[in-house]
């Protein structure tokens, strides 16, 4: 015979409490007496009973999942986000609902479908949401938090890395190191981070009286990542800068290989500074000056934000920038 599933009646029954008590001791919302919540969790316990979220979610309009929508998954940086977003979410009491896309038209079908799970939140750490289904989200009291994207949406919170104060640290370095010919290196599919970045290194160099127009070599990657970097390292046929600031960690590691092979070596023959201080930028045969970007620190204050919005939908657009710090390595060392 097949065993009869527990319901919340029976660990009401156990516990010697309503259906109403049993509910708010398993969620943690409302009010209740730390005994008596001890009580029905021991109920619970000894009758092997297992909430049913998505259940829950049905009956008061939320489920205890936050949606979470990522792309390039195995780009290392990105890949230590999610990991960090994961514990936040679960250190909160939340279960985390995550999806890849690969561009706009799967993150329009993602929040869709988020919505249909009436998820908690929604975390967006890549692409740009549409305006048309970020109302669709607040009409049905989904708060919305983007990371490291374009903060310009109504009713959307944000939570980005401080690019402009990361560019102007690796000017300020360069700069000091006596570089006077200057390198930006991205790609063509940057995202807005990327560009930001490039933007504010151009205007930190004018304020520390380099003429960009003459002294600032644009480099762009056909591709993302490692490979791009590599590619535009071969590629580059113009007088190499004596210091290059590149918009993330794999791409600076790929030119650097790329310069290695063509027997171009840093900080030697140029100084190279990367973003994101993944893994890799510290191996040493990298040895990478970079930024270092707070995954924890953006990750902690992506939840507070979401919670923050699901108690008023309707506050103002909040965004809040976390601090970013240069790390010295061999590429561009210290200077005195």
């Amino acid at each position: 015979m097949a065993k009869q599933t527990v319901t919340a009646e029976d660990v009401a029954k156990r516990a010697g409490v309503s259906r109403a008590v049993v509910s708010r001791a398993l969620s943690s919302n409302g009010s209740i007496s730390p005994a008596t919540k001890e009580r029905v969790l021991r109920a619970a316990q000894e009758l092997g009973y297992q909430v049913n979220f998505l259940a829950q979610g049905l009956n008061r309009q939320r489920s205890h999942l936050i949606g979470v929508i990522v792309a390039r998954i195995a780009d290392p940086f990105r890949s230590r986000l999610l990991e960090e977003l994961l514990h936040e979410i679960q250190r909160r009491g939340y279960q985390a609902l995550v999806t890849e896309i690969s561009g706009e038209q799967d993150l329009v079908a993602t929040l869709r479908r988020f919505t249909q799970f009436r998820v908690s939140g929604v975390i967006v750490t890549s692409g740009q949401p549409p305006q048309a289904i970020v109302n669709e989200c607040v009409n049905l009291h989904i708060p919305v938090v983007g990371i490291n994207r374009d903060p310009d949406i109504p009713l959307v919170d944000f939570v980005c890395s401080d690019n402009r104060a990361g560019a102007q640290l690796a000017a300020e370095q360069l700069l000091s190191a006596g570089c006077r010919r200057f390198g930006w290196l991205n790609t063509h599919g940057s995202t807005w981070a990327g560009r930001r970045r490039g933007e504010a290194f151009s205007q930190a160099l004018e304020d520390g009286g380099v003429d960009t127009a003459q002294q600032l070599q644009i480099i762009m990657a056909h591709e993302e990542g490692y490979a791009g970097g590599w590619q535009a390292a071969l590629a580059h046929d113009a007088e190499l800068p004596d210091g290059i600031f590149c918009a993330n960690a794999q791409l600076a590691c790929g030119f650097l290989d790329g310069m290695r092979q063509r027997g171009k070596q840093a900080p030697h023959d140029f100084h190279l500074i990367g973003f994101d201080n993944t893994p890799q930028s510290g191996q040493f045969s990298y040895q990478l000056t970079t930024l270092h970007q707070n995954t924890t620190e953006i990750a902690h204050r992506a939840l507070t934000r979401l919670l923050e919005r699901a108690k008023n939908p309707l506050q103002p657009s909040h965004v809040e920038w976390v601090k970013v710090e240069l790390i010295h390595r061999h590429t561009s060392p210290r200077i005195g």
